[in-house]
């Protein structure tokens, strides 16, 4: 090849494969030398990039073959829509046109996904920005928001992407997203199984179809990851009840042509139930086995239960977890014996290593300090791992309240066997809160609260809160700061003002012409003795006075209480408590129990006792029901030749205490007004059966109940005033029975409790009401 003469083949393709196709027909040269490398069309890319793409370099010889392979290469790295190849003078001139760039990422009509998940999600299938734009990419972009939709249940969801060239080679990508109506479940049909009904197996999944609540679960709204879920769920019931052959195929879901309607069909295998003939413990015991073998919760001639299994597997692991063994494995091995349908069933045990905490390391709080949620591990540093420990760790943490999510989890220290690391990672949530609120009661009537609290000022695990509600009966404002951490045992000190107006509860007669005014500072301390149980001490300054005294309208209880008293009178009350809370949850508990005694005594204007004492229950029944049961006790007595104080008294009736009569309508009742005047002695009893709401089965928050209830308010003194002698109370300090069905739910607004009660035993005088309902009242 002369240096005059111009020798040129072009080779084009639209692919690597039909580049290596065409080479054969390029123009026919000789092979020569490289000079030099010249790139034309790069925009963005480095030419240092293109070259490092080509199988040559200046100074090598260059032939025909070497120029299909630089062809592939070049289109194999996917920057490029078109690649030509020129020969000049011996030097190698590449002219490519790049590809697009993809500068941004739009959604358009989506509203069932945030912008950023997707985006992630379609940058996991390598579609993102600043990615070459490529249209094979695009379709699988495409491909992967609608089986986001087609996930939750949207088949009748329409993607369109919409290409707009922007300057610089790039391009923006805006999708067009029609979602559509959820496809909802139209049939569910179970085929195979024989020994357990279908009916038993439908209530243990969470898809359900149609009903009366659905509007408000969503259960009857498909999705895949709760269909796989169920699934489990269906082999696990099975597994509990000895079908340890059983046997679930792919579910088959189908849509209807218009894409509404949902039917799944799941096909079940259940083969035999087996009992257990024995139950033996294997492997490494380290000489526990005296310990360990009362763990075993599964006993030769039961059948078999996986739940129980698991049970023991984790009794043993969090025994020797106790121990210092964090990584013990326990793996129970169930040798089936068909034809006489039973089981051997072996736990062996392998302890591993023993090992130690080196470091807890803390993070995820950007404002809470570390001492805040360090003061809550009951794991310590340096100490022999303890499982227990740890666990009871993660629920002191979380219960501070200052966290969504907290996540405890262990990890060996790299280059040692008897190490681990505590990492406990934490996400903060906003501690502060501004509360205004709007309830009504049929008690109370309208209430209106607001206040303004800071669980967690300033990082230190302090709260500092001002409340205030009003109602027609109640008016109260309160000023408190908690040091859970008073001192490093856990000692917490409460001071707090307060400011309350009451106006004794009344029959409509007098209409609450007077009042009662207290002011009272106070100062408490919360002693741990366990992780769940807490004695509390203290003492508070309380200035009482009384207002609007009319001597036609004010109780004459109220009367002989200012010719005793005075208008104002001062009170040192002493405090002294004690509980125990072992429920599952406060606001839905369905295990567990809550224990409170306590006492006050006050001295100077006001000499009086009152202990009180409260019981509380819950049992469950099955999986669905749950029992609860309260007791309440009230004990008041006065000393030093006073009265007790009227304005001390306790009240009974209505929702918290005995549905179906009139709230605070139990006890002695004034005889000029007949005004309700509570007593010094309370008892209260309730028996309430929760049950699943329908179509809410799995909504612990939303429940109906059926009660009975029990009760009386009398003086410790004896006597008991029944009233105006033209319109007095038969029997107003006796016994009070009622029983009813009622409605709670955890609403936004607190928790709502509805009740229809029938007054069973009505004496005449006794005030009944059938529907109560309060916002802000629980069991």
């Amino acid at each position: 090849m002369s240096s005059s003469r111009k020798k040129q083949f072009a080779l084009r393709a639209v692919s690597a494969a039909m580049a290596a196709l065409l080479a054969p027909l390029a123009n026919a040269f000789t092979p020569f030398v490289i000079q030099d490398i010249q790139v034309n069309g790069i925009q963005r890319i480095d030419p240092g990039a293109v070259f490092g793409f080509l199988p040559v370099k200046v100074g090598e010889s260059f032939d025909e073959s070497k120029a299909s392979e630089s062809i592939q290469r070049l289109y194999s790295s996917g920057f490029f829509n078109d690649v030509k190849i020129d020969v000049e003078n011996n030097v190698l001139v590449i002219t490519v046109q790049e590809r697009p760039t993809i500068a941004s990422i739009s959604f358009n009509g989506m509203r069932e996904f945030n912008d950023k998940n997707i985006t992630q999600a379609l940058a996991q299938v390598g579609f993102s920005e600043g990615r070459v734009f490529d249209r094979s990419m695009l379709e699988r972009a495409e491909f992967e928001l609608k089986q986001q939709y087609l996930a939750k249940g949207k088949y009748g969801v329409e993607v369109t992407p919409i290409i707009t060239p922007l300057p610089r080679n790039r391009v923006g990508i805006s999708f067009d997203v029609f979602e559509g109506d959820l496809a909802k479940i139209k049939e569910i049909n179970l085929v195979g199984n024989q020994q357990l009904k279908t009916s038993e197996l439908l209530k243990q999944m969470q898809l359900t179809t149609s009903g009366m609540m659905t509007w408000y679960t969503g259960s009857n709204k498909y999705s895949r990851e709760k269909l796989e879920g169920d699934i489990e769920r269906l082999r696990s019931y099975y597994l509990d009840r000895g079908f340890l052959e059983i046997q679930i195929e792919p579910p088959q879901v189908s849509i209807s042509p218009d894409r509404k309607d949902i039917f799944i069909t799941l096909t079940i295998h259940e083969g035999d139930r087996y009992r257990l003939s024995d139950v033996k413990l294997a492997g490494d015991l380290l000489g526990l086995d005296a310990q360990i073998q009362p763990l075993v919760t599964v006993k030769a001639g039961e059948t078999f239960s996986a739940e129980k299994t698991n049970q023991t597997v984790e009794a043993i692991s969090s025994y020797l977890g106790g121990l210092g063994y964090a990584f013990a494995n326990i793996n129970p091995n169930p040798v089936l014996d068909r034809e006489n349908k039973t089981a051997d069933l072996t736990f062996y045990v392998d302890p591993g290593r023993r090992v130690y905490v080196r470091r807890i390391e803390i993070g995820g709080n950007v404002r809470t300090r570390d001492q805040v949620i360090r003061r809550e591990m009951r794991q310590h540093e340096a100490a022999w791992y303890d499982a227990q420990d740890i666990a009871t760790s993660r629920d002191r943490i979380d219960r501070l309240g200052y966290f969504t999510e907290v996540d405890v989890s262990t990890a060996a220290v790299p280059g040692t066997a008897d190490q681990v690391d505590v990492h406990v990672e934490v996400k903060e949530k906003p501690t502060g809160m501004i509360n205004l609120g709007v309830g009504y009661g049929s008690t109370d009537k309208l209430m209106l609260t607001g206040g303004i609290s800071q669980d967690n000022i300033f990082g230190s695990g302090n709260s500092l809160s001002l409340q205030v509600n009003t109602s027609k009966s109640n008016r109260a404002a309160i000023l408190a700061h908690t040091d859970p951490y008073w001192t490093k045992d856990g000692i917490s000190k409460t001071t707090s003002l307060y400011y309350r107006r009451t106006t004794p509860y009344d029959n409509d007669y007098s209409d609450g012409d007077y009042e009662v005014t207290a002011i009272g500072a106070g100062l408490n301390f919360g002693i741990p003795i366990s992780e769940n149980d807490r004695i509390y001490m203290g003492a508070s300054y309380e200035h009482n006075r009384l207002d609007r005294l009319d001597p036609r309208y004010t109780p004459l209880a109220y009367q002989e209480f200012v010719r005793e008293f005075g208008k104002s009178t001062n009170a040192f009350i002493f405090n002294v408590g004690w509980d125990k809370d072992t429920r599952d949850s406060a606001i839905a508990p369905t295990r567990g129990g809550y224990t409170r005694l306590s006492g006050d005594f006050s001295t100077l204007d006001l000499r009086y006792y009152m202990l009180s004492a409260q019981q509380q229950y819950y049992l469950p029944l099955g999986t669905d029901y749950t029992l609860a049961l309260n007791g309440l006790v009230d004990w008041g007595k006065s000393y030093g030749g006073r009265s007790f104080p009227v304005i001390k008294t306790v009240y009974a009736g209505g929702i918290g205490s005995v549905r179906g009569f009139e709230g605070a309508s139990l006890g002695p009742r004034d005889t000029l007004t007949g005004d309700y005047l509570g007593g010094s002695r309370r008892v209260v009893g309730n028996v309430q059966l929760y049950l699943p709401f329908p179509g809410a089965t799995r909504d612990r928050t939303l429940r109906w109940f059926i009660f009975g209830d029990v009760g009386r308010v009398d003086n410790t003194s004896g006597g008991c005033a029944k009233g105006r002698p033209n319109d007095p109370a038969t029997d107003a300090c006796g016994w009070k029975y009622a029983a009813g069905i009622g409605f709670s739910w955890q609403s936004p607004m607190g928790p709502l409790e509805l009740s229809y009660g029938r007054a069973l035993n009505t004496k005449p005088g006794d005030e009944k009401q059938a529907f109560q309902f309060q916002i802000g009242t629980g069991f």
